[in-house]
């Protein structure tokens, strides 16, 4: 992560930053996590993946997280280290439904955003194309210990938010692959991070399957698993309890943390 900016670094920022931190250091020392705990659901900083027996833990975690990185930047790096060629992990079988739509040069893919917005919106490939491209070059981190470097390309998630138009009260995006069960969800500070992107390019290129192609949710400030493949759905919520058992996201109901900050 990169050196806080300076917006967040402002007295006022800082001061209830760190008495809040202080407060959550404080509590899990002396008076126990569950003080700790509570102090977190006061600020509003419990991950809905909270219960459990290591829910105290992903609590403490998410609110540190979030209390200190909530502006900062994944590293990017220069294009000499690109990896050559990045690693990409085994896929599921392809559906029918996606080969139709890859013989189909994935004219007729869409991505459709709903829930708390005001416009919900179906977005074809060159939709979003025609966009203002963003690029960065980050590492790509899988919890099982490997690692790649590669260029992304694509559009801020915030960008496509912000022309639906966001509801105030809206606290997370739940993003959907077209690969059966595979969903994740994320907080609004990560939803509108600049480093954030729908990517639908790699390394001067189209995004491949392999990696995800045509659409992909590139999170770099999360470990690989949230930055999930085949993208073709967001739904805007105020809460998760109405998705899968709960508890955030496909990865998490497997035993997976749903926040994976790194």
């Amino acid at each position: 992560m990169s050196d806080l900016s300076p917006r967040e670094a402002s007295p006022r920022k800082l001061s209830r930053r760190k008495l809040i931190t202080g407060g959550l250091a404080a509590a899990a020392g002396v008076a126990g996590l569950g003080v700790a705990a509570r102090l977190a659901q006061k600020y509003g900083l419990v991950p809905p993946d909270h219960g459990g027996i290591y829910g105290l833990g992903e609590t403490l975690t998410y609110a540190s997280q979030r209390l200190l990185t909530r502006h900062s930047l994944a590293r990017e790096f220069p294009r000499s280290q690109i990896s050559k060629p990045p690693f990409a992990n085994e896929i599921e079988p392809l559906t029918d439904q996606f080969k139709r739509l890859q013989a189909g040069g994935f004219a007729d893919w869409r991505l459709s955003v709903n829930g708390m917005v005001a416009r919900p919106a179906s977005f074809s490939l060159d939709q979003l194309k025609s966009y203002p491209s963003h690029t960065q070059i980050t590492m790509l981190q899988c919890e099982e210990g490997w690692s790649y470097i590669a260029e992304w390309i694509g559009v801020p998630l915030s960008h496509v938010l912000d022309s639906v138009g966001v509801l105030p009260q809206a606290r997370y995006v739940v993003y959907f692959s077209i690969e059966p069960d595979t969903w994740e969800s994320i907080d609004m500070a990560d939803a509108l991070h600049p480093q954030t992107f729908l990517t639908y390019g790699m390394n001067g290129d189209e995004l491949p399957v392999g990696h995800g192609g045509p659409l992909r949710l590139r999170l770099p400030r999360q470990v690989g698993y949230k930055s999930v493949k085949f993208i073709t759905r967001l739904t805007v919520t105020d809460s998760l309890k109405g998705f899968g058992k709960g508890v955030g996201s496909a990865s998490a109901e497997g035993g997976y943390a749903w926040y994976a900050g790194i």
